[in-house]
């Protein structure tokens, strides 16, 4: 495990502890968060911790050509019982994924530090956000960091039933109409296997995310 400092730098994830953490310390400039985000590396901490980066063995992800909703998630969606907008409250959404009560989770990962970290690399385009609304009301959404050919999810929240779930269907449509590679979940939980997603290796991960077409 390695301790940053203000140096700008990553080691290879091939470094990475067992335990998935490559990295404490740093900050959360926007240049540190792209290169994390750029190099296969995410940060993950609690409130009053140390920055922590992760680079975990196995990668929840979601390759959007395979992706098929369920006939349920198609109903939902033929009725339009929700509006989907994109970037229109970048800010809202990361404000309520830092307050959505998580099970098995005492306090949230989303400090106030990372929500202005995140909302500046939205002003800056890359940090991008999939809203739901009801009775134009904001019951849902989600928000990742956008590398162009990979779309790194980052969280997602749910007032609603379903809320949630139509923002991911909806993302995962604009990257297969955008012909993107991958969508990054991170780590492992049964929510993001029920929408599909599944684990593969990290050097398999890694190769997708530097591809580069000729």
């Amino acid at each position: 495990m390695h301790f940053l400092d203000k140096e700008l730098w990553f080691p290879p994830v091939s470094e990475t502890h067992p335990s998935g953490i490559i990295a404490v310390g740093g900050d959360l400039s926007t240049e540190r968060l792209l290169l994390a985000y750029r190099s296969g590396i995410f940060p993950w901490f609690e409130d009053g911790e140390p920055i922590t980066w992760w680079a975990p063995e196995y990668r929840m992800v979601l390759f959007p050509d395979d992706f098929k909703p369920s006939k349920s998630m198609r109903n939902i969606l033929n009725r339009n019982v929700f509006k989907v907008t994109f970037n229109k409250d970048f800010r809202a959404v990361i404000s309520n994924c830092q307050t959505a009560k998580r099970e098995g989770q005492n306090g949230t990962w989303i400090t106030d530090d990372m929500i202005e970290a995140y909302c500046k690399l939205h002003e800056l385009g890359y940090a991008k956000s999939v809203e739901v609304w009801q009775n134009n009301e904001l019951v849902g959404g989600l928000y990742g960091i956008d590398l162009g050919h990979v779309f790194c999810g980052e969280s997602m929240f749910s007032k609603v039933s379903n809320a949630s779930k139509v923002a991911f269907v909806s993302l995962v449509n604009y990257l297969k109409d955008n012909h993107y590679l991958l969508l990054d979940c991170q780590v492992y939980n049964e929510h993001l296997e029920s929408l599909g997603c599944g684990e593969i290796d990290r050097d398999d991960f890694m190769q997708i995310l530097h591809y580069r077409p000729k």
